[in-house]
């Protein structure tokens, strides 16, 4: 049995980590403890229960509308890993700088992000959003209807990435790719950026944006598109969505062709 006295010992240190780390506590509590108490209380997953508030709270035929609510949910109630609306300002400004017509998302989860890129796009443009979970698409799919938009602006696709990529142009007519926002699984970054280097889709000043290349982070990705003088690039310097002072970044990436 531990004595007082070395308990005691053990006590600034264990405040010091707690301070430290009151950030990563406060995210484990509201990502993790909240999420499986609630899946037992309700019978719904987490993406099912935003779904439930957006449509209670939101304009249908709204994107802003659509995009308020969710950050409501998401910085009230329980936490979700979209891109936020303080990183998403970055998203929304290369999609109005670049008018990019075809798009790829990979990484659809529960549709916030399909909104807010959907919502940025030209008359004409198309966005091919893909995800691998069933029962998130179930969501996304409602969430991007919702937010107004059909099958010829959005097309939500249900299948892994890394078989995607391989048959868009063969299963999609996609000839050339004018931007990619990638947020699905980090692992998954580098082996589908390298698919999608291989598949000639992407053209002289294509841009990626990735995001959370910090936390939880992806630092093969990174390392390869420094090394590989494929890109020019930049890390836009961040917070974690919906949860102050856990350092994050979004990399943008513009395509320079092969030399």
């Amino acid at each position: 049995m531990v004595s007082p006295a070395i308990a005691l010992a053990f006590l600034p240190l264990l405040v010091t980590l707690i301070i430290r780390y009151r950030y990563y506590f406060v995210l484990f509590y509201r990502a993790v403890l909240v999420r499986v108490a609630q899946d037992c209380l309700t019978g719904l997953s987490r993406e099912e229960r935003a779904f439930q508030y957006v449509l209670t709270n939101a304009t249908p035929g709204d994107p802003d509308s659509i995009l308020d609510a969710f950050d409501q949910w998401c910085s009230k109630v329980e936490f979700i890993s979209n891109i936020g609306p303080k990183k998403g300002l970055v998203l929304d400004k290369l999609l109005k700088e670049n008018c990019p017509i075809t798009v790829l998302e990979l990484g659809a989860h529960c549709g916030y992000s399909t909104v807010r890129i959907a919502r940025s796009l030209s008359i004409g443009a198309r966005l091919y959003s893909v995800e691998m979970d069933e029962r998130n698409a179930l969501v996304a799919e409602k969430i991007i209807r919702l937010a107004g938009f059909d099958d010829d602006t959005v097309e939500l696709i249900v299948s892994p990435s890394d078989e995607v990529i391989p048959r868009l142009r063969e299963d999609f007519g996609v000839e050339r790719l004018d931007f990619v926002f990638m947020d699905h699984w980090k692992r998954c970054y580098l082996p589908d950026l390298q698919l999608l280097e291989g598949s000639g889709l992407l053209g002289e000043g294509t841009i990626i944006l990735a995001d959370n290349v910090i936390f939880p982070g992806a630092p093969n990705f990174l390392r390869h598109v420094k090394k590989s003088g494929l890109y020019e690039y930049r890390v836009h310097r961040a917070t974690l969505e919906y949860i102050r002072g856990i350092r994050d970044g979004m990399a943008e990436l513009v395509y320079l062709g092969v030399k």
